[in-house]
């Protein structure tokens, strides 16, 4: 009798027109989720970067950014760790090749990398960490490694060259998985890749947990990296254990009413064990609304998120409606996590660690929008709306009138049009510059020249530059 031969699986594929992962997401999370490493060409077909390499240099300078500087001596296998935040002055002098900066965290400063991930809906919201975006110089990288969570590496600028070991998936053979004692970095002491790919921009590799890999800028490049949360079973438990501590009943203690005359005094035996159970038990570690509680506080709790603070004196409801009305909105604060979960009766909504009884409609319309206008507000019900007024009052909601909004689209129309007129891709525009009026300084008055203004419009950008003829000589 033939036997069924086992099923294989395709490491590479092509992403197709409404297929990101190259195949129904149904597909990815039976065969591939947590199983085996999967490359996607081309998921972002034509992708072009939201963020520059001077962008997230600059991001790194800025006072709770998460940042690294990774830099490696090819010569002497040497490593080294630098952490931020950094100073404007550190970039202009790094060298042109094997270095590598890291910023954690993008999407909560930039809207349009968060919009990245609204592409992966296919799995849970509450699962994702963030999104980390690393710029590497020709030949940086962070050494051969493994990640004890999922993560999705997005090529997004420039070329990268990924060598994976998929020995496990393929072979069922685990790699070792010993670190390095000589730097500071977690790097793999072997390494022996059984795949090498060079990504462009717009392919997507997904590793499972704890596959060795190493990624090397063939020339500068840009990676964004959508990293899973999987908090440890010790951290899980330390953390659940905090909770019924804190709200632990003296009074419920080890009883042993039922107690027989000990064979051996000494011995602690299966009857006491049972009892030490039922102890804990009385402390409702089977609640599943307890449990669920509990643990939507703590998955919404970012591991490293500043403190949200309100920005502005909390607002009366009634001002709240009335900004509403004339076209304002609420927005979510980009560090505030949300997420919902049936109940015994109706909904819990957790939002930072906090959480509220809602009817279910109120907390998946929460969980989902991070902008409520007035129809939206004017849908939940009396508990929804009080929920989000108290979410307002402790910063985890911004509201912004119609002239805050109006300026605030004004603004990005006006870096749209500079960015259009100045993108390398495109035919370098025609400029004509005309200089409308020119005033030297007086005397007494220091030398120096620099932008007073920039006004962009249809007919063209006008810039006012203040300057003049100083006779000092650098």
């Amino acid at each position: 009798m033939a036997t069924a031969k086992p099923k294989t699986f395709p490491i590479e594929v092509q992403a197709r027109p409404g297929l990101m992962l190259g195949m129904p997401a149904e597909r990815f999370l039976r065969d591939y989720w947590q199983k085996r490493p999967l490359l996607i060409r081309g998921a972002f077909a034509g992708f072009q970067t939201p963020v520059q390499p001077e962008d997230l240099a600059g991001l790194a300078c800025e006072e709770g950014a998460l940042a690294r500087i990774v830099s490696h001596d090819p010569a002497t296998d040497a490593w080294t760790l630098r952490t931020g935040p950094f100073n404007e002055e550190d970039f202009p002098g790094m060298p042109d090749h094997d270095w590598t900066l890291l910023v954690q965290d993008v999407d909560k400063w930039d809207a349009d990398v968060r919009a990245l991930v609204d592409h992966f809906g296919f799995l849970p919201r509450w699962r994702m960490d963030d999104v980390m975006i690393s710029f590497a110089a020709t030949g940086g990288g962070v050494g051969a490694h493994v990640d004890q969570y999922d993560v999705f590496l997005l090529q997004a600028h420039g070329r990268r060259r990924w060598k994976i070991d998929a020995s496990e998936s393929t072979k069922g053979k685990r790699p070792p998985l010993g670190f390095r004692d000589d730097v500071e970095l977690k790097l793999l002491k072997s390494f022996k890749p059984t795949h090498d790919w060079v990504l462009e921009p717009g392919d997507m590799l997904y590793l499972p947990p704890n596959v060795p890999h190493d990624g090397i800028a063939v020339d500068p490049c840009l990676t964004f990296s959508f990293g899973m949360r999987a908090p440890s079973s010790a951290e899980l438990i330390s953390d659940w254990l905090d909770d019924l501590v804190a709200d632990a009943d003296e009074a419920i203690r080890y009883q042993d009413p039922d107690l027989k005359l000990p064979a051996d005094p000494n011995e602690i035996d299966a009857a006491a064990m049972a009892r030490v159970v039922a102890a804990l038990n009385a402390l409702r570690m089977n609640d599943p609304d307890r449990l669920g509680d509990w643990f939507g506080r703590f998955i919404t709790t970012y591991r490293a998120a500043g403190d949200i603070l309100p920005s502005q004196a909390p607002p009366a409801p009634e001002e709240v409606e009335t900004v509403l009305a004339e076209g304002g909105l609420l927005e979510r604060h980009p560090w505030a996590r949300l997420a919902w979960r049936r109940a015994s009766r109706g909904a819990s909504l957790y939002c930072s660690g906090r959480n509220f009884a809602l009817p279910v409609k109120d907390a998946q319309t929460l969980a989902a929008a991070e902008r409520l206008d007035d129809t939206a507000f004017a849908r939940l019900s009396a508990k929804g709306r009080a929920a989000v007024l108290e979410l307002l009052a402790g910063g985890h909601y911004q509201l912004l009138d119609a002239e805050t909004l109006a300026a605030m689209l004004a603004e990005q129309d006006a870096l749209d049009v500079m960015e259009e007129a100045f993108d390398e891709d495109a035919d370098a525009p025609e400029f004509e510059i005309e200089v409308m009026e020119y005033t030297e300084a007086g005397a007494g008055e220091p030398a120096s020249a620099a932008i007073d203004t920039v006004q962009v419009s249809e007919e063209g950008v006008e810039v006012v530059v203040i300057c003049d003829d100083g006779d000092d000589r650098g």
